[in-house]
């Protein structure tokens, strides 16, 4: 790529106008770029900090991604949308998004590689904008180009993609609770995160009760930002845990989850392309479903007369 400085550019930041290139899409990469010698003004290397003058001739010279070495798995999926630029996939529970130390294979990423995914700096990451943890189903949006990857992250960035999940946690709920607590790691035990960490960074949720069973309450939860184990920190933080969560929980799974009952449940946003709106919703996977129902029918029957 080639530009040359026009008069309102000049006095601007090497790294900035170079992250400005779609192309190129952020400052981190355009730096990795300037630093590898592929960004040369007038045919010279010059640091990150060069001030831009104008009539400058930059060039720009990507660098492709090195071979993940990843290949495609067997894995029953259901995918929700779907076009060229991308599609959105209702991932089951039990399933890690992305390849990471001790999930090298049977990850979702192994089972979306035969539908062309793409985009993104991490070649073991191929067009995941986003993730969920292992342990909690729904919709993720993937990429098939490192354009439509550039935009999805912009739109999450820009608090532009809504996020909603169907959560049932221990109760009393209200009716309605915005919860902005920092999120960070968690200093005595690192596998954790907490809502109290001294380097937590922002994290804001909005969470709706929409149904009172008994000692527990179904709501759901709007992710504003998207920290690791955003919500189930800051439920338990508001002393509304998650049921069934193993980490965040600290109570008995009396109705038999397995797992946290954390559904990502709908997922809209503007296409990264046209513009036009993207609106996905995805149903209770059975087990969350039938767990529902126990917690109902205990509800009944304790607030049933005796006989």
């Amino acid at each position: 790529m080639r530009l040359v400085v026009a008069s309102g550019e000049a006095g601007r930041r090497l790294d900035a106008a170079v992250a400005a290139l779609e192309a190129v899409g952020s400052r981190a990469a355009a730096q990795r770029l300037i630093a590898a010698g592929r960004v040369l003004v007038d045919g010279l290397t010059v640091p990150k900090r060069h001030l831009l003058r104008h009539g400058e001739r930059v060039e720009v010279r990507p660098e492709s991604p090195p071979p993940a070495g990843l290949e495609p798995e067997e894995m029953p999926l259901v995918v929700r949308f779907e076009d060229e630029h991308l599609l959105v996939v209702d991932k089951p529970a039990g399933v890690v998004t992305h390849p990471s130390a001790g999930h090298r294979t049977g990850t979702l990423v192994h089972g979306l590689l035969a539908r062309a995914i793409a985009g993104g700096d991490d070649p073991t990451r191929p067009g995941i904008v986003h993730r969920l943890d292992r342990d909690t189903s729904g919709l993720l949006v993937v990429a098939r180009s490192p354009r439509a990857h550039r935009r999805l992250q912009r739109l999450l960035r820009e608090r532009r993609v809504d996020r909603r999940y169907l959560a049932l946690v221990h109760g009393p709920a209200p009716p309605a609770l915005t919860i902005a607590r920092p999120v960070g790691r968690d200093p005595r035990a690192r596998t954790r995160m907490s809502a109290s960490a001294p380097a937590g960074r922002e994290a804001v949720t909005h969470v709706r009760r929409l149904e009172e069973i008994g000692p527990y309450a179904l709501v759901e939860a709007r992710l504003e930002t998207g920290r690791t184990h955003q919500i189930r920190v800051h439920l338990e933080a508001e002393g509304m845990p998650v049921a069934g969560d193993p980490v965040y929980g600290r109570r008995r799974d009396d109705l038999g989850v397995g797992r946290q009952f954390l559904h990502a449940a709908r997922l809209s946003f503007p296409h990264p392309e046209t513009g036009e709106p993207v609106e996905v919703e995805s149903p209770l996977p059975p087990d969350l479903a039938a767990a529902l129902e126990r917690a109902r029918r205990a509800a009944e029957g304790a607030a049933a007369p005796d006989r």
